[in-house]
Order: C-alpha cells, then structure tokens, then sequence
C-alpha cells in the first residue's frame, strides 16, 4: 500500500531524488519488491520540498511513470528536504488528487503507507482524537490517511516533537485499530518515520540522510528498520532508531 521517501542534506534536484537509482521510487510504483497487498502504486503520487521555509508540492492522481512533464520539470528544482510518495489506492477510496501525498499543513509535510482495517468503525473515534482542523483542507481527504494527518497535526500543534507526535498517532490508532501506520514526515530540517507492519529503510551517509520504504539501490549503507520502531534524523543529531 504506497511507497515513501525522505531526504535530507545538500541540495539535490527532485529527478535525482524519485528517478535516479535501478529501484527508484519511480520504479517501486509499478515494480515493488516489499509492499504489502498490492503490486502496482498507480493511483497517484507527490512530491513535497522546501522554498523559502514553506512546504510546496506537486501532486498528480496519475501513475507517476506516465507524467513526463513531471520528469522534465523535476530536474529543474532542487531540495535540501524532502517527502515523495507513490500511491496504491485502498478499495473504497477514491483515485483523486487530494488523496495524493504527501499532505501539508504549516512546515509538516506527512506520508502515510499503509491502511486502516475497518476504516468505517474507527473512523468516529479517530476523528474525534484529531479534533477539528479549520484551515487544514488534507485533514478531510476522503481517504484513511487524512484523520492520522489530523491527529498529528494535533500533537505537533501542541508542542509535541516531529517524532514523538508520529509516536503519538500510532500509539492511539493501534490502540482501537488495526491496520499498517508506516507514516513519514518532515519539517524543513528534520525526518520522522515509523515502521508498523511494513517495510522501512534508513541510508546515512556523511551530509545526506534518505529513509525509503524499499532501498534505492543495491548499496549496502541501506540498513532495515524493525518492525514497530520510530526513525528520527537530523543532519546534526544523525538517525536514532527507538522501539514503538
């Protein structure tokens, strides 16, 4: 269900983040290796990077292999942060470009790969935990992702760590519902990511930082995340890796 990336270090052009590589992200939405339930990630995809501070994005409700003027346009901007996602549509969940991640609400960007089981029993109580998000529009896309988006949003608002709101999330949703929560966010000068019931990536290398939910490359500076863990990065602090 969807694949993700982060990155973080010296500026880099978006092409060289989702195309470059023999498993790039661009590969991993019609040939995964890792994912769970599905074997194409053709029902969108978007990438989310920094200008001036502010998260900008570019989403599409298409295969991502289709859209050639993304590929040109992609090595005309450049990045030092980061978030790109590749979609695999959940049944009963439109293929809709505000579906597409990742989502943004003030320097937050978020991906979510994965579901909620029984979306339709926990989605009050979900909502409930999240609150209501007025100017927020990705907190009520009409997909499963948007109320964990919320709830995040949430916890960062009121103080909580980039990690420790995603910590956050997982811990509540896990609490009444089933399901995979590998989420990953940014805010402009950190990563953030969880593995619960997926795969997860870390690459740390010395100015860059990637987290992926497959490896890019056959390099071996690729390290597997645990099962039910919690990855934080920075370029400063480097990638610390907890139990959830």
């Amino acid at each position: 269900m969807c694949r993700h990336l982060g990155y973080l270090g010296p500026e880099r052009t978006l092409h060289s983040l989702v195309y470059e590589g023999e498993h790039s992200l661009e590969t991993q939405s019609y040939a995964p290796r890792m994912t769970q339930g599905c074997i194409l990630n053709a029902d969108g995809y978007g990438v989310g990077w920094y200008r001036d501070g502010a998260p900008v994005r570019f989403r599409r409700a298409q295969p991502i292999w289709t859209d050639q003027s993304f590929r040109e346009v992609a090595g005309a901007v450049r990045a030092s942060c980061a978030v790109a996602a590749v979609r695999s549509a959940t049944a009963g969940f439109p293929v809709d470009e505000s579906c597409a991640q990742p989502f943004r609400a003030g320097s937050w960007l978020f991906s979510h790969n994965g579901k909620i089981d029984d979306f339709g029993g926990a989605e009050g109580r979900l909502r409930e935990l999240a609150g209501d998000l007025a100017g927020v529009p990705d907190a009520r896309a009409p997909v499963d992702s948007a109320p964990l988006f919320a709830l995040a949003v949430r916890h960062w608002r009121g103080g909580a760590s980039l990690g420790d709101g995603l910590a956050s999330v997982v811990g509540e949703i896990t609490a009444f519902a089933p399901g995979r929560y590998n989420l990953l966010a940014s805010d402009g000068t950190s990563l953030a990511a969880t593995t619960w019931g997926d795969s997860l990536f870390v690459r740390e290398d010395a100015d860059q930082i990637r987290i992926a939910s497959e490896p890019l490359d056959g390099d071996a500076g690729w390290k597997a995340v645990p099962d039910r863990s919690l990855v934080t990065a920075g370029l400063d602090a480097g990638v610390t890796v907890t139990p959830l």
